[in-house]
Formats: C-alpha cells, structure tokens, sequence
C-alpha cells in the first residue's frame, strides 16, 4: 500500500507515465509549434500567367526601346562627331561624340533618385509607363536637330540636351523593370523570367545597329553624314508608342497590389517594418534614401559591384568596341559592325537559357564563374580581336559575348533580390544608377580617353580585368537567392497545386523543427538519434 501511494503522484499532474506526455509537455509543444508558425494558404501568390507574360513583355518592350538607342548611337558615333562636332580631329570627335553619349550617365543618379522611391509609394507601372514617354520623345527629338553647320555651337548644346533627359528617364527604368518582373516572376523561375528583360536590351541593341549597318551600306559614308544618321533616331517615336500602350494596360505587381489592398505601404509584409511600425513604412523619399544608405548599405555595395562588371562588359562591347575596331584597329566599318551585330544575335539566343541556369546552379556561382573567367580571357580576346582577317576577330567577339551573357542573364533576377519589398524600387534605382554611371557608361570615354593617352591597344583588356576582379569579390558576398521568395514578400508559385503542397510542408517542417527542440530541451541524449533527415525547407517544391 505505501509502495502504491509512493508511485501514484507520478501519473498526476507531473511526469507523464510509460509513453504518457504531462501537460508542461504538451503547453512547452504547443509555443515551440506557435512560435514556428507555418504558412497559410493565403500567404502564398499563385502566379496568373498571362499577366506574367504581358509584364515580361511590356518591361523587355521598355528595355529594348532604350537599348535601341544605344545601339544606333554606337554606331553611329563617328558621324555624329562630323555633324556636331565638325572643327575638331578625327580622334577628338570620337571623345566629344562619347563624352555626349557619357553625359547622359551622368544625370541617372538624378532620374534613379526621383523615379525610384516614386515608384515604391505610387507604384511600378506609372512610373514605368512615365520613362516610356520621356524615352521615347527624347531620343526622337534626337532625329530632328540641326547640325553644327547650320546653328553653329548651339547644336551639340541641343544634342547634350535630349542625352540628358534620355539619361534621367533611364534612371527609372531599368531599376523599374527589374523590380516589376521579379515581383510577378514565380520563385523557381525567376532567372528564367528575369532574363528576358535582358533579351529585350540585346534585341534592341541589335535592331538599331543592324539598321544602322544596312543604312551605312546603302548610303554610304557621306549619305550617313548628310541626313542618314537621322533615321534610326526617328523611328524611335512609333517603337516608343508601341511600348506606352503596354505599359498602359498593365497591373500593379502582386507584391504592390497586397501592400495596397491592406491600405499600408508595402513596408508592412518585411519584418523589419513591422517591428519599425508603419509610419516609418509611410517615410519621406529622404528617409527611406537615408536608410537605404545606412541599414542596407552591404546590399548597396553588392549591387554595385555586380553592376561594374555587368555593365563595363556590356558597354565595351556594345557601345566602344564597334569604334575601337574602326578608328583604333583600322578595320573595315562594315565588317567591324557585322562582328559585333553577330555577337549580340549569339547574346540574345544564349540569354534566356542563361537564365534558366541560374534558377538550377544558384546567381552566386554564375557570376563568381563568369567574373572570374574574365579575367582569364580578356587579353585573349583583345588579341584575337586585334589579330587580322574575319575569323580571329569573330572568335574574340564571341568570347566577350559568352561572358556577357553570364551577367546579363543573371543580373534581373539577382538585383531585385538584395532589397525589402518597400524599397526595392528606390533602392535598386540608386545602386544601380550610381554604379552605372561612375563606371559603366563611361568605360567608352574613358577607355578612348587611356588609349588616347598612354597608346597601349590593350587598354580595353585591362579594363575589363579589374571589372572582373571587383565582380567577383561582389559575388562571394553575395547570399543565395535562387528559389527563394523575396525579402518582404510572401512565396510565389505557378499553380494551387503547388501553393497546397508548399502549406503542407511548411506545416510539415514547423512541426518538425518544434519537435527537434522540444526534444532537446526535454530530452538532450535523445535529440540527435530521433530528429530525422534534414529537411529541404518550407519554401523547397523541385516537382
């Protein structure tokens, strides 16, 4: 009887008997699961496809608009330095003829810093269709000016002109057309989505150096000088209308839509925001830019850094190396133009599948890889590009446009990441601008500018080596963000099915990670042998 008394409060109210679980037991599972909380189905975004399509198509419509431009100023830089610049020596008027191209950088801070928080607080797609218009007026104005010869200096002043409100435009752009895309993109396709943005730029670039080849063709030399050159420029007026009616008809991003259905800014789906309350969501420009500068400055130097290498390859390619080979190498003008022309076709078809690697191999690997093999193969290149005939040229062309498209198909879904949901626009902006226009749309007056200088035709490898260096020190910072959502945001997925599966798992492995700490606390020896196989995660759904 007294051995009986003496075992019973052990059945009540304390520990629990053989295979038996005690309230504390069961109260200490109950806030590990809490504290764990999984998804709910109203926390995940199913992605409707035809307004992923119609965003991809509107933001590449954008790109390829803008890159249009770059292409035919590129190839067009050597006539524009006759018809504006028409005192100086050859080699000056290629300087001057990029020192306008260059000024346009020079402003897309100021366009970063006006578009970019607007578009965090009255939405991307107004502000996307708003560069759209100034884009496209500026660049046709472009087609419409007098040459020196007829007003004298007044006529490079013109042209600085609509490069500078070309120049502010893009600073809303590019930033804006990556956030938009990202924030509509499904998590496991977002490299593959993301690198079609990119697709546009090649494709433009493409269309307006190929019209500018054929119209150099037909010409000739002094029809290009005389009134040739104008075309290009004014075909940009009806592409620009194209792209506006688009951008028009679309939605707000799925992440911006949330925010504004809720009646809070989109500050209120990021942790810290919630823990900074939402006033602080609701700040002025010139808060959210102080704190973009103080709270997030290891991603704003990241960003940078991706930018410098992504961006000196893509205008030493794109918008020098056209002239390079013409007035430094002395090559022939059309065969120059066809290599390059031929370089961003390889681009533009290798981009997408690019892409799609960086959703299965991570962005970390793509661009410590690409980066590194730049500065492996940049002499290389310039040699072959230096040697003589067709074939080595076109070998050290395509070299270059391999490891461009490492970058481009990588940047749009790698940028957008670094960034929380309320800023990103605004942030990605100003990084991205500032980046570009310190070391990215200069690299055309700069390099001329070093080769003018010291003589070496090597200057362009050189160049790109440190771009290469910097790339791939920005990279091994650089978190991991394939497959995964958004900072600020919410998982999104293709289908319900996908949606239903993925709030299974998470309640799979909220219940899971509860009970590996339980078991810890309760029962350390015990913790190890029964916590199971790692797990891939809430947010892991390969099928």
């Amino acid at each position: 009887m007294g051995a009986e008394r003496r075992r019973t409060p052990k059945t009540v109210r304390g520990a629990p008997a053989r295979g038996g679980t005690s309230a504390t037991d069961r109260l200490l599972r109950t806030l590990l699961r809490r504290s764990k909380s999984p998804l709910s189905i109203e926390e995940v975004t199913v992605a409707d496809r035809p307004e992923v399509r119609r965003a991809v198509s509107a933001a590449a419509l954008g790109n390829m608009m803008e890159w249009f431009d770059f292409g035919v100023y590129a190839y067009v830089a050597a006539t524009l330095g006759k018809v504006f610049f028409p005192s100086s020596s050859p080699g000056a008027q290629v300087i001057s003829a990029f020192a306008t191209f260059a000024a346009a950088f020079l402003v897309r801070p100021l366009g970063g810093l006006v578009f970019g928080p607007l578009g965090d607080r009255v939405g991307r797609q107004r502000v996307l269709a708003a560069t759209m218009i100034m884009m496209a007026v500026s660049t046709f104005a472009v087609g419409l000016l007098p040459t020196y010869g007829t007003i004298g200096v007044a006529a490079p002043v013109l042209l600085l002109l609509c490069r500078l409100v070309q120049g502010f435009s893009t600073g809303g752009e590019y930033a804006g057309a990556t956030t938009y895309i990202a924030e509509y993109a499904p998590d496991k396709r977002r490299g593959f989505l993301g690198s079609w943005l990119d697709f546009g730029t090649f494709v433009g670039y493409a269309l307006g150096s190929g019209l500018v080849t054929v119209l150099t063709a037909v010409l000739g030399d002094d029809g290009m000088t005389d009134w040739g050159w104008r075309l290009p420029f004014l075909l940009a007026g009806p592409l620009g209308l194209i792209g506006l009616y688009m951008r028009m008809r679309l939605e707000e991003t799925p992440a911006f839509r949330a925010a504004a259905e809720a009646g809070v800014a989109p500050a209120a789906r990021d942790e810290e925001a919630v823990a900074e309350g939402a006033e602080e969501a609701r700040q002025s420009g010139h808060g959210r830019l102080r704190e973009i500068f103080t709270k997030h400055w290891h991603a704003v130097l990241i960003c940078m850094g991706l930018v410098i290498v992504y961006n000196v390859t893509n205008y030493l390619v794109t918008s020098y190396l056209p002239t390079y080979m013409t007035e430094t190498l002395g090559k022939d003008p059309t065969t120059a133009q066809l290599l390059i022309l031929g370089t961003m076709i390889v681009v533009a078809l290798t981009i997408t599948t690019v892409g799609r690697s960086s959703d299965q191999w991570g962005r970390r690997p793509m661009f410590m890889v690409g980066s590194a093999a730049m500065v492996a193969l940049a002499i290389p290149a310039i040699l072959l590009i230096r040697a003589g005939g067709t074939l080595l040229p076109a070998l050290g062309c395509l070299m270059l446009g391999l490891l461009l498209v490492v970058f481009a198909g990588t940047a749009a879904s790698t940028l957008p990441a670094l960034f929380p949901t309320r800023m990103r626009y605004g942030a990605l902006s100003v990084s991205f601008n500032i980046s570009v226009s310190l070391f990215g749309g200069t690299t055309p007056l700069v390099v001329s500018a070093l080769l003018e200088q010291t003589g070496d035709r090597m200057i362009p490898a050189y160049y790109l080596m440190g771009a290469g260096v910097v790339g791939f020190v920005s990279a091994f910072f650089l978190h991991e963000t394939a497959g995964k959502p958004l900072r600020g945001s919410g998982p999104m997925v293709e289908s319900p099915e996908q949606a239903r599966r993925l709030v299974a798992r998470s309640r799979t492995e909220a219940g899971r990670r509860a009970r590996d700490v339980w078991l810890h606390l309760r029962h350390p020896g015990r913790a190890h042998d029964e916590s199971g196989p790692p797990s891939d995660g809430p947010g892991d759904d390969r099928s």
